[in-house]
């Protein structure tokens, strides 16, 4: 997709990225589109030392460098020979504790080198201090949703939430229907420090983040206008500007890499929508006892399987399955999963339902299985399950043999099945005339990027 050119000089834009899970990737690769965009502007792009090693190592890579996006180390928060304790939320919250000001001392770096005061933010949108330093500076603040719409209305409203179902104590079976298009979702579909656990540093940001975002000159998101109407019209009244640029899966794919483990030519071999594709993204796995019932599921059912295994399969999957399964099985430690969710075989998407691999799906036409984990991921599986009608959640959350069995025969063998395909269809339409020429997304991009590079 050819993007404007846009002549500027002076312009200097701090983006600050939010160093963890898979937050970075989507907003350099959006800073990246921008940057082709309007040449003559510069990106300090903004993250810790270990993250901007890793990200822009395999920029230069894949030839994917921008001499206008210049990355800069924020300090990590971790104490002078700090040694991991194994709780994975300890680097989290010791990075929250340094923050604003290792950014302000970082961005001063980059103004000093540079030349050039800063002329507008672009942030991951947990910054919620962003907006107080563009309000000093008389900046633009522009804050990027890497995740649904629905879970950024969530904490948007975060104190209307709290607010009424307060009264009547906050049972897990209470309906959200006093907020437009959540009467499906109730308390337990809820992302964690929305009702429970408020004083943990990330719920404090996130909060202070649903406070502020109404304050930003614009806010972008990685989705599409019709995605979801009800809940998209709702977020543009709580904002000045509401900005669908997505599905980042088409305007910003990932570079092409080689499928070394023969995963396509795997899936040749199969009926139409007759494979079970497997993968719960590059955070999160699920414990042992989970793995070893979804394998037993598989073997049960005898349906042909692509599993994306991290770590070693021998290990941790039951004795014996991987030679029992390999004549309708192939396990490899990774596949390139938006070119393998196009493939006419694949059925169904066992995944943690994060919004990224549900874009994916939507775009790969596969109906879901979802055992989410944490964040927006249980309300991302109520919303593709009850409203959208496009997969379903694994059995109380929890992946049993049992559970497991049910839900892929469901999808995989039953008229339902061949419901949420239609639905998922419907969906897919919309994502891919968005990013079309005058799509909805492409004009939505050109309006953040005069936004963005434009001072004035």
């Amino acid at each position: 997709m050819a993007e404007p050119k846009i002549a500027l000089s002076g312009q200097h834009v701090a983006v600050f990225a939010f160093p963890f899970g898979t937050h970075v990737i989507p907003l350099l690769r959006m800073v990246q589109r921008i940057a082709a965009a309007a040449p003559e502007v510069i990106f300090s792009f903004f993250s810790t030392a270990q993250s901007n090693e890793s990200v822009f190592s395999r920029q230069i890579e894949n030839n994917l460098g921008f001499k206008n996006i210049r990355p800069y180390n924020v300090f990590d928060g971790l104490p002078e020979g700090y040694v991991p304790s194994g709780n994975h939320t300890e680097p989290v919250a010791l990075f929250l504790k340094a923050m604003p000001e290792n950014f302000k001392s970082a961005m001063e770096i980059a103004v000093a080198e540079s030349g050039r005061k800063i002329s507008s933010f672009l942030t991951d949108a947990f910054y919620w201090f962003a907006a107080e330093m563009a309000e000093e500076m008389h900046v633009k603040w522009v804050p990027l949703w890497t995740a649904a719409p629905h879970s950024l209305l969530v904490h948007v409203d975060t104190d209307i939430i709290r607010e009424k179902i307060s009264s009547v104590g906050a049972p897990k079976n209470r309906s959200l229907n006093f907020i437009p298009g959540f009467s499906a979702v109730s308390v337990a579909d809820l992302p964690e420090g929305v009702v429970a656990d408020i004083e943990s540093p990330f719920a404090t940001m996130i909060y202070k983040m649903g406070l502020m975002l109404p304050h930003a000159t614009a806010v972008a998101i990685n989705s599409f206008e019709e995605v979801d109407p009800v809940i998209v019209n709702e977020l543009k009244l709580k904002f000045k500007r509401f900005l669908n640029v997505g599905p980042f899966p088409l305007t910003s794919p990932p570079p092409l890499i080689s499928d070394e483990h023969g995963c396509l030519e795997w899936l040749d071999k199969y009926e139409t929508a007759s494979v079970a594709y497997i993968s719960f993204g590059s955070v999160i796995t699920p414990p042992p006892h989970e793995l070893g019932a979804l394998a037993e599921a598989l073997e049960e059912c005898k349906f042909p399987f692509l599993w994306s295994f991290r770590g070693k399969p021998e290990e941790k999957l039951p004795t014996g399955f991987l030679e029992r399964t390999k004549t309708y099985g192939k396990i490899v430690p990774w596949a390139p999963q938006i070119q393998i969710l196009g493939h006419a075989s694949v059925g169904v998407f066992v995944t943690h339902c994060g919004w990224n691999s549900v874009l994916e799906s939507i775009i790969g036409g596969v109906p879901m299985i979802c055992r989410p984990f944490f964040g927006d991921q249980r309300l991302n599986t109520r919303i593709l399950e009850s409203v959208w009608g496009i997969g379903m959640g694994i059995e109380n959350q929890v992946i049993t043999k049992n559970g497991a069995v049910k839900a892929l025969e469901l999808i995989l063998s039953c008229e339902e099945g061949k419901k949420m395909r239609e639905e998922i269809g419907k969906l897919k339409g919309p994502a891919m005339k968005a990013v079309e020429y005058n799509g909805s997304s492409t004009e939505n991009f050109k309006t953040l990027v005069e936004i963005v590079t434009n001072s004035n």
